[in-house]
């Protein structure tokens, strides 16, 4: 129950406390908080507030690590929702999907339609665990048939924490603002060392050349970031080389792990 005190006059020093939070003045309120809870009528405004929000998103976390702690080893994949089943991307990310789970991983993606769906689809057909991360949109888009587990968010970036903390790789084909928006935030939190870093491959040297170029002639040329940035990047064209790709990134990250942990025992074992 939150404990709240109030001095004997609006205008004294001690103030009202609530919880963790100090009003004075005009900021005390009439009543207390658990005058409002037990009163009978009263209206949902509460709802929409900030501190009743804090408690949705820290429901999404969760309910999300909850969900998804057992998963295992997994990998993402990113894409537009607008892909059609007839278009060569739906193709692509399907077989990606298929050789995800032929490798041993889970396939996670955002759970809606084109090239989510596509990949849900390929892990399905070959056994394998298909994960969904949804979004609450105003064009709602509902969770593909072919995803098994699946977990709704309101918050993009409860999502993103979920993509970030339950995928050993990411797997990125052609899509939109979303994927970018995916790209990037995973891209930085890498370069930043937020996370353990992690391989990104892109798939469809057409659709990303263009971005890998002006990386190169503005932001590289520019010194906005560095020539070692761009070899997050590796830019592929088939499923194969896509999934290849991103295993070899993992085995790499594991070699440079154990030979930093060597390193540091034998410099802890060294004489001084």
């Amino acid at each position: 129950m939150t404990r709240e005190v109030r001095s004997d006059r609006d205008g004294d020093d001690r103030g009202y406390r609530k919880g963790p939070v100090l009003l004075r003045r005009g900021k005390i309120p009439r009543e207390t908080t658990d005058a409002r809870l037990l009163a009978p009528e009263q209206d949902f405004e509460w709802l929409h507030q900030d501190p009743w929000r804090v408690m949705r998103i820290q429901a999404e976390f969760v309910e999300g690590f909850g969900a998804l702690a057992d998963l295992g080893p997994a990998i993402a994949v990113f894409g537009s929702a607008r892909i059609q089943p007839d278009d060569a991307e739906y193709a692509l990310a399907e077989d990606v999907g298929r050789r995800l789970v032929e490798a041993g991983y889970a396939v996670v993606t955002g759970g809606g339609p084109g090239v989510m769906e596509a990949a849900n689809k390929g892990a399905v057909e070959a056994d394998g665990v298909s994960v969904g991360l949804g979004i609450e949109l105003p064009f709602e888009q509902g969770m593909n048939e072919w995803v098994d587990l699946g977990v709704n968010f309101r918050y993009f970036f409860a999502r993103k924490t979920m993509f970030l903390k339950y995928s050993q790789g990411f797997v990125v084909l052609p899509g939109g603002f979303g994927t970018m928006d995916e790209l990037f935030e995973a891209l930085t939190l890498v370069q930043t060392q937020k996370v353990s870093s992690f391989p990104i491959v892109l798939l469809g040297s057409d659709y990303w050349g263009g971005l890998i170029e002006w990386l190169q002639t503005s932001m590289l040329d520019r010194g906005t970031i560095s020539e070692h940035d761009l070899d997050l990047l590796p830019v592929v064209d088939t499923a194969e080389e896509a999934v290849d790709a991103v295993l070899q990134g993992m085995a790499q990250l594991v070699r440079e792990a154990e030979a930093q942990a060597a390193a540091a025992e034998d410099a802890g074992g060294a004489p001084e």
